[in-house]
């Protein structure tokens, strides 16, 4: 059901990714955008804010019924869920307490992911950083899809199918694209998260347990946050690898609507964006840019123009050129480390 999609492989280019190149013309122009750099402190009190606001809905919908718990999952969980995993991408910049207390920003990164239901904080920090330093590069950018998928979620059905199982796919690419060890890290991940879940499934049953990983996948699914996924990197126009969205959905997501600017700039958080856009009008007045999350999921299941392969990919640095990488810098002059 559905036109074929019409591209067949990526879009191969040859040149280095944008936003280096961007962020230096900026700086040199605009010095101030330095100063947006370093931690919000505001973070830490939202994220508890909106974790003991979920675990208050654990307990409110342990008697409810399935119906009610499943609409719930959908429209408050997956919303809110969606939210924190976005501030797990917050904090995995360690932009809640600054790069001089990685503990603390792994900490708050724990705790955010407790109404999630599974564990992924580090997991996903391991992964994401990477997404940044080689932005395009099929064996390091895990937020390319494979040419399976490509290949196979071709048509208007399979690209519906494609945007629900969106989750899993995130979640299963790294294991065979960029597979690494369980770090440390990761295991006191999940052994919080598995205890987490089974104390409120003693104290409150199934449903809270289910409402808390069923808000997360279908939060992260065909949902209207989820038009990020595509919006960020998918190409809707030839040659323009990464979009930014300035819509209201950004209130609900640390601004990471503003996904140019946050390439250019992973070390402003996502409250100081908009700043950027403001002190250089110039450098993103002018770029390719989305109105609607919705929009952009309807476009992509039903336009035959678009499909996983719709990314730039760029081949694998040499040896040499790897040597040469310099990472962004912090305000204190450090590369960033964990």
């Amino acid at each position: 059901m559905g036109a074929q999609v019409s591209q067949t492989d990526y879009e191969w280019v040859y040149t280095e990714e944008p936003h280096a190149t961007r962020r230096k013309e900026i700086l040199a122009k605009y010095p101030e955008v330095k100063k947006l750099m370093g931690h919000e402190p505001r973070t830490k009190y939202i994220v508890a804010a909106v974790v003991l606001f979920q675990i208050l809905s654990l307990y409110l919908i342990k008697d409810a019924s399935w119906v009610t718990v499943v609409i719930l999952a959908y429209c408050l969980g997956g919303t809110i869920n969606h939210s924190l995993t976005l501030a797990i991408h917050e904090i995995s910049h360690n932009l809640a307490f600054g790069h001089s207390y990685p503990l603390a920003n792994r900490i708050l990164g724990y705790i955010a992911n407790l109404p999630l239901g599974v564990p992924m904080s580090v997991s996903f920090k391991k992964y994401h950083l990477e997404h940044h330093r080689y932005q395009g590069d099929v064996e390091r950018d895990v937020d390319i899809p494979t040419e399976i998928e490509g290949r196979f979620f071709t048509r208007t059905w399979s690209k519906f199918v494609y945007c629900l199982l969106m989750p899993y796919f995130y979640t299963i690419r790294p294991l065979f694209v960029r597979p690494k060890p369980l770090t440390g890290l990761e295991l006191i991940n999940i052994v919080i998260q598995v205890a987490f879940d089974i104390c409120i499934y003693n104290f409150w049953g199934i449903k809270p347990v289910f409402y808390m990983i069923a808000g997360t996948l279908m939060g992260t699914g065909l949902h209207p946050l989820s038009g990020h996924f595509i919006a960020e990197h998918y190409m809707f126009i030839k040659g323009c690898e990464t979009y930014s969205y300035y819509g209201p959905l950004n209130y609900l997501t640390f601004n990471v609507g503003y996904h140019n600017e946050h390439h250019d700039f992973p070390y402003i958080p996502g409250s100081r964006l908009y700043k950027v856009k403001e002190i250089a009008p110039e450098y993103y007045d002018n770029l390719p840019q989305h109105s609607s999350w919705c929009r952009v999921i309807f476009n992509f299941i039903t336009d035959p123009s678009i499909g996983p392969f719709s990314r730039i990919r760029r081949r694998m640095k040499t040896d040499y050129e790897e040597k040469h990488i310099k990472d962004v810098q912090t305000p204190n002059g450090k590369t960033h480390a964990d």
